[in-house]
């Protein structure tokens, strides 16, 4: 049976002030995950080459941007639950995933300090 058109909740515009937070916690994302893999590189010591740098992050830069389309997160950018777990989650397993898939590798002791640094770090 279709939902009457009276019983939907209509869908508000958001405001200035709301996508302003949602911009900024994406891009506070996008830095957080820059700063993982910058000081991932230099324990490994690979050096700071931009182009290495940008070959470790861009997995998790799609695989972010596809956890906040998935979790909606322009709607609550900086509730922790369920949008924060959600990115969270989407980005660690896309990015092992094209990790895997482009051959990069994706051994179970970097998921599991990619895990908890990236909880850390997008979580708080």
């Amino acid at each position: 049976m279709r939902e009457s058109a009276a019983r939907r909740t209509p869908t508000r515009t958001p405001t200035q002030a709301e996508l302003s937070n949602a911009w900024l916690a994406l891009l506070a994302d996008a830095v957080a995950v820059l700063a993982f893999v910058l000081i991932g590189g230099r324990s490994h010591d690979e050096g700071s080459a931009l182009v290495g740098t940008l070959a470790v992050c861009w997995p998790f830069w799609v695989a972010g941007a596809a956890g906040w389309a998935a979790m909606r997160g322009w709607r609550r950018p900086l509730a922790v639950w369920p949008t924060g777990v959600g990115v969270l989650a989407v980005t660690v397993v896309g990015a092992m995933g094209i990790r895997v898939l482009t051959g990069a590798g994706a051994p179970i002791s970097f998921v599991n300090v990619t895990t908890t640094v990236l909880a850390l770090f997008l979580l708080s």
